[in-house]
């Protein structure tokens, strides 16, 4: 897409109802997860997860005449992108919601921006500006903020390290998820048929996963747990990760991350209300960090803006 389409009303109307479904909806899902902790193993919990939202985008694409194989060239790649995206990623933010409350999760999640940043300049050989630095500076001392009153009140300061480290694996692998993505798209793939084969994959993974290691293969009947994981599989990744990864392709992977910077808000207000989470001046100073820390990372340097103008 040339700057002039980029330009286009109709576009940036799409990519801001983009940002507002994936903040909205991405916001809620946090609170859903932990709601799915209970009887059902939380690698099955992510398998059903997952396995229904491909059977639903598999569904879609054969109604609208556009299921078709992967390319060759392509498989491989969806497979490492359904292993980070839809699996490894999951499996650390189910365990981590065991250990903080998923409003903390989502602001971690939020550094995203970051480490799309660092990731970029590991694998493509990106340069990483003065502005990204200083937001990573900026943004750790949010991080900082925000879990000190935890560790202050935790009589096992373990756990909410545990928490901490299984939510910044699972940014990461989410991060190396949107590279690939972004790196699909650039091959011409849409996101709709990447997503179903990623899902289906992921899925797999932790089915044969969990058929090797022995764990009970339990559904959990609560209707609490069938109502979020109905909500997981059907708005949070058919429609949120459809949405997100559109953006990827549209806008790329850094500046698509900046709706990361958005659903903490959402997230951190259900978890005050539905999780009991009681606000602290440091820990909303530390969130207001996060957000700078992640401004910055988006503000271009004084000299890339000068020459922009010239």
């Amino acid at each position: 897409m040339n700057k002039d389409q980029f330009n286009r009303p109709e576009v940036s109307v799409m990519n801001a109802l983009l940002y507002l479904v994936v903040v909205l909806v991405w916001g809620t899902t946090w609170f859903a997860i932990k709601l799915q902790l209970g009887p059902s193993p939380i690698p099955l919990s992510i398998a059903w997860r997952f396995g229904l939202a491909a059977i639903v985008l598999f569904g879609l694409l054969a109604w609208r005449k556009q299921l078709r194989p992967l390319p060759r060239r392509a498989i491989g790649t969806v497979a490492i992108q359904g292993l980070c995206l839809f699996c490894i990623n999951f499996l650390c933010f189910y365990n981590a919601s065991r250990y903080i409350p998923t409003g903390f999760e989502a602001v971690v999640f939020s550094t995203s921006t970051l480490w799309n940043a660092i990731n970029a300049r590991i694998f493509m050989g990106r340069t990483i500006a003065s502005n990204v630095i200083a937001g990573a500076v900026v943004g750790l001392m949010g991080l900082v903020a925000l879990f000190s009153p935890e560790f202050a009140t935790s009589h096992d300061h373990s756990t909410t390290a545990s928490g901490l480290l299984l939510a910044l694996g699972g940014t990461l692998c989410f991060s190396v998820g949107n590279l690939l993505s972004a790196r699909l798209q650039a091959q011409g793939l849409k996101p709709v048929q990447t997503n179903a084969w990623a899902m289906l994959f992921g899925a797999l993974v932790l089915l044969t996963g969990s058929v090797l290691t022995g764990v009970p293969f339990v559904l959990d009947a609560r209707p609490v747990y069938l109502g979020a994981l109905l909500w997981l599989a059907i708005p949070g990744s058919v429609i949120g990760f459809t949405a997100y990864l559109m953006l990827v392709g549209r806008l790329g992977a850094e500046k698509a991350a900046y709706c990361t910077v958005l659903f903490p808000l959402v997230a951190l207000n259900i978890s005050a209300v539905m999780e009991g989470y009681h606000w602290t001046p440091v820990a909303i100073a530390g969130v207001m960090l996060v957000m700078l820390g992640n401004w910055l990372v988006f503000r271009k340097p004084r000299a890339s803006r000068q020459l922009a103008t010239t």
